[in-house]
């Protein structure tokens, strides 16, 4: 991590990745790239769907290969590079037929060394295997939920799940959050963690930093009006009242709440439910 001589109150705060140390390359493969706008919380008919979005310096998509469509096929990491689309660290691979893709960086690979896609490939960071060939105990990341339909979960910085079990032709993997789902072994996934776990320990230090990601800023629902917010309204500083819980702007209960729906497809695939901030 990288550390500010206090030159301003900003700079006082702020602690950032030394990317220097970390990454190998500055530029991006122009064929791998793609330019394009972002939605910034929008719908299709430019209506806000998602608040607090807009903004942002321009972005180019890195294109990254998340299928690991090229079985047993030898691929050699050349370069580190970093992605404005997502907070791991990204690599350009080259496969032993010349082809070249971008992939999810594992933690504790570096330039130079290979990683291979195979139902027989070693247990070593940055293979790629069907998880019913994965011991109970791994660490694994870029998890498929459907056989040969791509990475899906566990994709983020620093992030990484857990196999628990083997059992009737499913794999029990305990996820970042806690959870625990059931996923068909036939499906591949990456051994290892997900690299730039430091990206957690990052401190902004001014606003700007986040108008910069394309965030903008939160207003409390305590300095709102009462027309404006359920917890608007009240002489001076004011609680939330006599009310069960914090409510969202729309009125519905914000903390310990079931969000998902009751009749979703993949209900039956979870295996224990993740902890609310109420359950904590």
């Amino acid at each position: 991590m990288k550390k500010y001589k206090p030159t301003s109150p900003s700079r006082r705060n702020m602690v950032t990745i030394d990317y220097r140390s970390v990454l190998t390359e500055s530029k991006p493969h122009k064929s791998l790239t793609s330019g394009g706008k972002r939605s910034k919380g929008r719908n299709n008919q430019g209506k806000i769907t998602t608040r607090h979005k807009g903004g942002g310096n321009k972005r180019r998509y890195r294109v990254i290969d998340f299928k690991y469509d090229k079985l047993d096929i030898p691929a050699k990491i050349e370069t580190v590079e970093y992605d404005p689309n997502r907070s791991a660290f990204i690599s350009l691979v080259c496969y032993t037929d010349g082809e070249r893709r971008y992939v999810v960086m594992p933690k504790g690979v570096k330039v130079g060394d290979t990683f291979l896609v195979s139902e027989d490939a070693p247990l070593t960071a940055g293979n790629r295997l069907p998880l019913h060939k994965i011991p109970v105990g791994t660490f694994i990341y870029n998890i498929e939920l459907k056989p040969f339909g791509g990475s899906k979960m566990v994709r983020s910085a620093g992030a990484y799940a857990q196999i628990t079990a083997h059992a009737n032709g499913y794999t029990n993997i305990k996820l970042p959050s806690g959870e625990v789902r059931k996923v068909v072994d036939q499906c591949f996934a990456c051994v290892g963690e997900v690299s730039n776990s430091d990206h957690k320990l990052v401190k902004g230090g001014k606003a700007g930093r986040s108008r910069w990601r394309g965030i903008r800023p939160t207003v409390r629902g305590s300095a709102m009006n009462p027309v404006d917010h359920p917890h608007g309204g009240g002489e001076g500083r004011q609680g939330i009242g006599l009310r069960r819980g914090p409510k969202t702007r729309q009125g519905k209960l914000a903390y310990g709440v079931k969000t998902r729906r009751s009749k979703k497809y993949s209900n039956n695939a979870i295996v224990s439910r993740r902890k609310t901030k109420r359950q904590k």
